[in-house]
This record gives C-alpha cells, structure tokens and sequence, in this order.
C-alpha cells in the first residue's frame, strides 16, 4: 500500500481537525461524541498500522515502506522503518486508544482533551518514522506541545508549575541538538538520515581551552544529542521534572507519558547517537554506564521514601530507564535486544500501573498509600490485576519485565562486570519498593470508613487491561515476538558501530606513527 506509513502518521490529526471544526457545544452529548470520534480513529489508527507490521520483513536490515517527496523551501518528507523503530511504532498504535478508554470520564473541555492526544499521536508516530533530520526535530519538539497542555490544563493542583518544568527541561535539552544538526548538514551536505549514519564525521582529537577533546567533533555531537535524549529518557541527574510531570498529569497524560514519551530518547541513541558517533559513544560509554547504574539504585531507594503511588511508579520508571541505556551503551547483541525490549515491555507495565492507580483515585480522588489499606476486601479484580504487573515490574519470570532485564543484565555483564553488580543490586530494590507498595495499599484489613463503599473494576475497566495482560504474559513466555524483529537490524547496527570504531582507531594510530 502507497503512502502507509504517512496514512497511519495523520488519521489521527484528521481526526483531530474534525472534532475540532465539526464538533459544538459543550453538552453531555458533544462530549459523548468527541470520545467516540477520538476511540474510532485511535483504533483505525492501530488497525491499519497492523498492515506495517505484518508486511514488514525482518531479514531487510535497511528501511522499509519508505516514502520521499519534496516539502517546504527545499526540505525533504521522507517516512521509514527498520526492525528498531517498527515496534515503537506498533507500541504507540497499540496504547492510544487504551490511553483514550481510561479518559472516559473526563468531563472538563472534553473536545479539547481528545484534539490534544490525536495530535500527541500524530507526532509521536512521526518521531518513530521521520527519516529526514529537520522532520525528525519538528515531530520531537512539536510532541512537548499538547503534552505541555495536557499537563498544564487537566492536571492537578501543581499542574502549571509541573507542565513548564517538564517543558523547559526538555526543550533546553534540545536547544544543544539543533546546535549539532546544524553542524552534520554543514559538513555532511544532507539531512538524509540514512546518509548521515553512513557519514564519517570527524573524529580527530583537538584541544579547547587546553582540555584535549578526545574523539573531536564527534565527541561534541555526542554529547550536544546527549543532552536531548538523556533528559527524554529521563537519566539520573536530569530526571527531576518526571515525578512532577507523573504526579500532576492526568491518568491518560502519564500512561502516554511513561508508556511512549520516554522511548523516544532511548529511540534517539539508537538511531542518531550509536551509528553517527560511534567514537564519540565510545568515548563517554564507561560514564553512561555508570550513570545507568547510579540511577537504578538511587531512584530505586528515593521510590522506598515516597508516600505518593504515582511518584513511586515514576522514580521506577527512571530506575527502568537505567537498565534501557545500559544495555544501549554495552553495544552487544543481548544488552540491545535487551534495551529494546525492556522499552517495549516497559511501555505495557508501567502504562498499567498507572491506570491501576487511575481506577482507585478515579473512586478516592487521592493517591496517598496512607488513605488506603484492605482493598483486597472490596476490590478483588483489582487486586488481582495490580498484583500481576506489580509483578513484572518486579521482573517475575514469565513475564516480559523478566526478558528485558535479564538480556541487558547479560549485556552489560560482557562489558563491565561491576556496572552490572550494582545493577543487579536494582533487582532487590525493585522488589522491595513494589511489594511494599502492594501491601500497603491491598492487604490488611479494611479499616477506613471511606473504603467500605468503594466499588470493583467495571467492565470498561477490565477491558482495558485485558490486552496488557494479554502482551505481558505472551512477550514473556515468546519473546521471539520482538527479538526476531529487532535482532537483524540490531546485528546490522552492532557490525556498522564496530567497524567505525575499528577505522578511527587505525586513523589515530596511523597518525600517531606518522607524528
């Protein structure tokens, strides 16, 4: 099929622009509609995307479905795929309209709220797609827009302090990668992605105020990318503006948010950071590693502290973050494949942890552990469905938080055998956190007044979770689902990083010889 990719990129968008001129008024009615038209094009959205997935070849290393045409002022439109971002793309299809259910009972500027995710989709769906290097930075920054609304509008009581914190920490991030996209078109003569991960930029050491910087140019592209992805991801220290984005958003606003947006800086080392500066990541890996490490522990012990449930799951979702750039970073087969798939599996639990905390504060309106306690009484279903993905976020064998953990655990151990002791050490503390949020808030007895009335999951509810489980427990009992996909352009990526790494390093000694 012609034009697939840009076909799923913009149905939601069009469905965006018709609620936004057709739809009036803000009745029960208008606001019933805005739900459905936003359900049925997030749904259309994921069906056809099913077409990418289905026709896509893992044994193609290169970019699939690929589409090119002309833009404004000269700028290329150019959409592909690759066995790494196919499964992001899948990932978005498939939680938005999950993300659209669990809005059900938005009532405030509901028109608004709907527009807002349909074009979060859009842009987020063209961050996985965009093969041109001016395309990919629009559909990156443009993305902050609606989550900033979504945010500042329908959060909570510290929603506008939240909102410009995230929006400013991650848009001062992306000031330094325009600064570095500026320089490869200037020294590469294109945009093209898939040209500039076969450019050579430069790689020959040099010295700025006396601080010899190892790996030159690429090293300071490295690290100007690194700024944007690493606040993206988030890594310890610039993880600060999660909890508060996490806390204040709305329900949809932080499954979105910790089930998509995150992936996006991991997506970025993948595609920019590895392949166009392979000697620059060689040179700050042992950092990053160690980075990685810091934060699985540190925020994993600052989760322990927290008496807030949706602070607590964003403090893990940064100790997950820590094992994706670990396994990145090793740049072997199992600690990419590892990477890759914890940011798939990641995407599931964490998304249903949220909407676990969503169900009960839709009922309490608070999400404090201490004004809860015995819920097992009155909510068994729920019980049952936030032990379970309590459990794979713990990393439960069978389940595909297990996978990703253990494949970038072996990864990094090939690499860094302390790194991957002290990640280890995440594994406990994990447990730790996760089980003592679940007895705090599930077990004992039912001994506040508030809680005797309180009602189990409803079928719209149930549903939801249905296909979470469902992918949970199937990617942890066949991860093949997803290591077959990425496993051949992950083994393409590895070779090509490889043999840069290998060629600057002749180069060097070469010119050290000649010295």
């Amino acid at each position: 099929m012609d034009n697939l990719l840009s076909i799923v990129t913009f149905i939601p968008a069009v469905a965006a622009a018709i609620l936004a001129v057709f739809l009036r008024g803000e009745d029960e009615a208008a606001r019933r509609n805005a739900k459905w038209v936003a359900m049925i094009a997030t749904t259309l959205t994921f069906v056809v995307s099913l077409f990418i997935l289905f026709g896509f070849d893992p044994s193609d290393t290169g970019f699939q479905f690929v589409e090119q045409r002309e833009w404004l002022l000269g700028l290329k439109y150019k959409m592909g795929v690759d066995g790494i971002s196919v499964l992001f793309v899948m990932l978005t299809t498939f939680m938005m309209p999950l993300t659209i259910a669990a809005s059900w009972n938005v009532t405030a500027r509901v028109k608004e709220y709907m527009i807002a995710f349909l074009i979060l989709e859009t842009l987020m769906l063209g961050v996985f797609m965009a093969l041109d290097l001016v395309l990919f930075y629009l559909f990156f920054e443009a993305g902050l827009i609606p989550m900033f609304l979504i945010i500042g509008i329908w959060g909570g009581k510290q929603r506008i302090y939240a909102s410009f914190k995230f929006f400013l920490y991650t848009f001062l991030g992306s000031v330094l990668m325009l600064v570095a996209m500026v320089a490869m078109f200037t020294d590469a003569g294109t945009t093209d992605i898939p040209t500039l991960m076969r450019h050579e930029f430069a790689s020959d050491s040099f010295s700025i105020l006396g601080i010899q910087i190892v790996g030159g140019m690429q090293t300071l592209m490295f690290i100007a990318f690194f700024a944007s992805f690493a606040v993206k991801m988030p890594m310890w220290p610039v993880h600060t503006w999660l909890p508060d984005a996490h806390v204040q958003a709305p329900t949809a606003g932080s499954v979105v948010l910790a089930a998509i947006l995150l992936k996006m800086g991991g997506y970025g080392f993948l595609r920019f950071s590895l392949p166009m500066f392979p000697v620059g990541a060689e040179v700050l890996t042992p950092l990053i590693l160690w980075l990685s490490a810091i934060a699985i522990v540190y925020t994993s012990l600052v989760a322990l502290a927290q008496e807030d449930m949706k602070k607590l799951i964003a403090y893990s979702s940064v100790a997950h973050m820590g094992y994706v750039t670990m396994g990145i970073f090793a740049v072997n087969q199992q600690g990419l494949d590892g990477a890759i798939f914890q940011m798939i599996s990641h995407g599931f639990i964490s998304g249903a942890l949220f909407l676990c905390v969503g169900v009960i504060y839709d009922r309490m309106h608070t999400r404090e552990i201490d004004a809860y306690g015995g819920l097992v009484n009155r909510m068994p279903a729920y019980a049952l469905i936030f032990m379970f993905f309590t459990l794979a976020n713990v990393g439960l064998p069978g389940t595909s938080g297990f996978i990703g953990e253990f494949l970038t655990l072996v990864g990094i151990f090939q690499v860094n055998t302390w790194v991957a002791a002290v990640a280890t050490s995440g594994v406990i503390l994990s447990a730790a956190y996760a089980l003592w949020l679940y007895r705090r808030v599930v077990f004992g007895d039912l001994i506040k007044e508030s809680l005797r009335t309180i009602s189990d999951m409803g079928t719209r509810e149930r549903a939801i979770f249905a296909p979470l489980v469902a992918m949970t427990l199937l990617l942890g009992v066949y991860p093949r689902l997803v290591t077959d996909i990425t496993g051949p352009s992950v083994e393409a990526l590895i070779s090509n990083v490889e043999l840069a790494q290998s060629v600057a390093h002749a180069a060097t000694a070469v010119a050290q010889v000649a010295h």
